[in-house]
């Protein structure tokens, strides 16, 4: 067919458009661990951490100036608090900052008990700023033409969950001197509040007839007065600041004796702090997440310390945990052990099912009909109609394995990706508007390749049709993956779980189930015999094939206008005419070609120009529209790391859309399913709390919400209640499995 060598051009367009996304992705995520120069945000699978700064005067002496750190950690991971407890360590910070600024200590806000097991750490979930106030010397003199201070900021921190990972990373923020600089005055203000108070104003921390009495040589006796009135009467958390002291995960009584709070704590096995005062924070006890008030204290130790026991570096669990990520970072640690027998063949067999279904999704129809023209062309020859069913279910499934294994890839360097990764890039996707654009424009008829090519290129056509099927099941798989089938999704998010060997089984598993339809046709002659004979009206038929191709085009259009913008849409529709006008100058005959060609080749090359940075630059994130009051849509709210968590504890179900505008079962599932008035009115009996996390932009965060899922693409589409294990729904929504799960909870 005429359009055969379209699919070498698309071997070469998704080669360039991978290689484009690869040096985004590099430079925007570089490592796991750390930073580029002159970036104010490091994020890693685990947190994303931020450099802030508030100087609401300026830089100037005697005005406030504060500068932080912000950590927004992945649900179930934390960091650790000054003193982090039974193991852990406290997050660093190093300041490198002009002359005439001095950076004081970090004012740490109140952390929440954290229980591991038998242990018991203190440190901070969700979001937490660390702030640090910064002296400005009356001698502080940037210059007369000086415009901006640079501050500098190297921090590192050991997040955990089960597992310890230490990350660092180097922050630069560029911070105005003389303008106001208050973006993040609430993030300042939240952080100040949560720093615990004197327990007594105008006191220095010490407060008499407070204290800790050491008693029968294994506890201590606390008391403490001068409490606000409103904490009487409530069970308090107590946080020492000397750490190796008491029993962190030891239960304690607590009493209150009027006005005064007395609690009796065992003292830890391992020992090996005697203060004579004992600094400890205060907090009600309230199970949340989010920041909290809290007061300090400094006890004046009474009694004998009985004898410490031998100090450590470092707990053994702490130390087991690093020395697993050292060797990890040295590349020594034992390739997973796989699967067992059984998990593996479902896992092959969900994988097998999901290709075979991939082949009803909307996604996969514009290749499909390239393949049904193919087929009846070759359908009274069985021996080439045979070989090009061989042929494309290996381009099928070799583009599987290769889509599969860069995953992988990316995952072990420490990129957050998952199954259809590469939509997520804006050269991608404006890599594949072209290329169907020029199928279209080939089965419209408007251009033959023969016409404009020297005729040795043009007759490859003929001579390698094996090389043209295969290709064809390159372009089914470009197509398929942003599509996620029923049973697909559990299959998928086990590869990452999996050696190398037994996660690329599952692929080539997917990419078999794909290619199966095709490949059973070309075997059996019954379904040869079958097919019409080739006639007039093939020709008819490939020109009717325009319309998938264009409108998958205008999808394609519409997902980048997510990703770029709206100009950056524009421009790719403009660059995408500029290609036409090529294309059809180029067909032309005699003098018409060069003096139209000529023209239209300049014109596209001053568009490129013009247009094409707007296609690849992502625009900023939409601000979220408020529906009018009572509109279904309005009751949608965007999904943030660990705002599920915290509605959860509130007592509140919720429901969370994982969703991308490249998924066409995502966009299927939200116009039918999500939208069904009496889905939305059992949601609505329920009090149901809605949370849409959209993965049409690379986002580390949902990458290992998904993951923590055992998911690793979407729709994936989640209930969490109180007090019960989240609820993972199908790929493929149906009302009735939806408002049955609903009534359960």
């Amino acid at each position: 067919m005429p359009y055969r060598l379209l699919h070498r051009l698309a071997v070469t367009l998704l080669l360039i458009a991978a290689s484009a996304y690869w040096t985004s992705a590099s430079a925007q995520f570089g490592s796991k661990s750390s930073s580029s120069a002159g970036s104010s945000v490091v994020t890693t699978p685990y947190v994303r951490a931020e450099l802030l700064a508030h100087a609401p005067q300026g830089v100037a002496p005697g005005q406030p100036l504060w500068l932080g750190l912000q950590i927004t950690h992945q649900p179930e991971w934390h960091t650790y608090w000054k003193n982090p407890g039974d193991s852990g360590l406290p997050t660093d910070l190093a300041w490198t900052l002009p002359a005439g600024l001095d950076a004081g200590e970090v004012a740490w806000p109140v952390p929440r008990k954290i229980p591991i097991g038998t242990l018991a750490n203190y440190g901070y979930e969700g979001t937490v700023l660390l702030p640090v106030p910064v002296t400005v010397a009356s001698t502080f003199a940037p210059g007369p033409l000086a415009q901006e201070a640079t501050i500098r900021l190297r921090a590192s921190w050991l997040v955990c969950r089960k597992e310890c990972i230490p990350e660092e990373g180097e922050f630069t923020l560029q911070l105005p001197i003389k303008s106001t600089t208050a973006l993040h005055t609430a993030a300042f203000e939240a952080a100040a509040t949560a720093q615990p108070r004197p327990v007594m104003a105008g006191t220095n921390g010490i407060i008499p007839d407070s204290q800790a009495q050491v008693v029968d040589g294994n506890a201590l006796q606390v008391s403490v007065q001068g409490l606000p009135t409103a904490l009487r009467g409530k069970s308090l958390d107590l946080f020492p600041e000397t750490s190796e002291v008491i029993d962190n995960a030891a239960q304690w009584s607590q009493s209150w004796n009027g006005s005064v709070w007395t609690a009796r704590i065992p003292l830890a096995a391992q020992r090996s702090n005697s203060p004579s005062v004992m600094p400890v924070v205060l907090a009600v006890q309230d199970g949340g997440h989010g920041a909290r008030e809290g007061y300090r204290a400094e006890l004046k130790v009474l009694g004998t310390w009985p004898a410490v026991a031998s100090m450590t570096a470092v707990s053994p669990a702490l130390e087991a945990a690093l020395k697993a990520n050292a060797a990890a970072a040295a590349g020594t640690v034992a390739p997973p052990t796989g699967a067992s027998v059984l998990t593996l063949a479902v896992a092959l067999l969900g994988a097998l099912l999901g290709g075979l279904l991939l082949n009803l999704m909307p996604c996969v129809f514009p290749v499909l009909a390239i393949k049904v023209v193919g087929f009846t062309q070759h359908a009274q020859d069985r021996r080439a109609h045979r070989i090009g069913g061989l042929a494309y279910t290996a381009g099928v499934v070799l583009s599987f394995l290769a889509l599969g294994g860069l995953m992988l890839a990316l995952r072990a360097a420490g990129e957050a990706v998952g199954w259809g990764f590469q939509l997520q890039s804006p050269a991608v996707v404006a890599g594949l508007a072209a290329l169907f654009t020029l199928i279209a424009l080939n089965l419209a008829g408007v251009f033959e390749f023969g016409h404009f090519l020297p005729s040795s290129v043009a007759s490859l056509q003929a001579r390698h049709p094996v090389a043209d099927s295969f290709l064809t099941g390159v372009l089914a798989v470009a197509v398929a993956s942003p599509c996620t089938a029923p049973f697909m999704g559990a299959s998928l998010g086990l590869t990452a779980t999996l050696p190398a060997a037994q996660a690329l089984a599952v692929f080539a598993a997917l990419g078999l189930g794909l290619a199966l339809p095709y490949l059973a046709a070309s075997l059996v002659p019954a379904v040869a015999r079958a097919l019409p004979r080739p006639g007039a009206w093939m020709d008819t038929f490939r020109k009717l094939m325009t319309f998938p191709m264009l409108a998958t085009v205008v999808w394609l259009v519409w997902v980048l206008g997510q990703q770029s913008g709206i100009d950056g849409a524009g421009a790719l529709l403009i660059l995408l005419v500029g290609m036409s006008l090529v294309v059809w100058a180029l067909s032309l005959a005699g003098r018409a070609r060069i003096w139209m060609g000529s023209v239209a080749v300049a014109a596209m090359a001053l568009m490129l120009w013009a247009f094409a940075p707007h296609v690849t630059r992502v625009a900023a994130e939409p601000a979220v529209a408020t529906a009018p009051a009572g509109s279904p849509v309005a009751r949608w709210q965007p999904w943030a790391p660990g705002a599920a968590e915290d509605i959860v504890a509130s007592g509140r179900p919720v429901f969370v859309d994982f969703t991308a505008a490249w998924c066409v079962t995502c966009q299927y599932n939200k116009k039918t399913t999500l939208a069904n008035a009496d889905v939305l009115a059992d949601l609505q009996a329920k009090n149901v709390a809605l949370l849409r996390a959209d993965w049409t932009r690379r986002d580390p965060a949902i990458t290992a919400a998904l993951a923590a899922l055992g998911r690793s693409g979407v729709p994936v589409y989640v209930f969490y209640r109180p007090g019960k294990p989240p609820v993972v729904l199908t790929e493929i929504l149906t009302v009735d499995e939806v408002r049955s799960t609903i009534a359960t909870l």
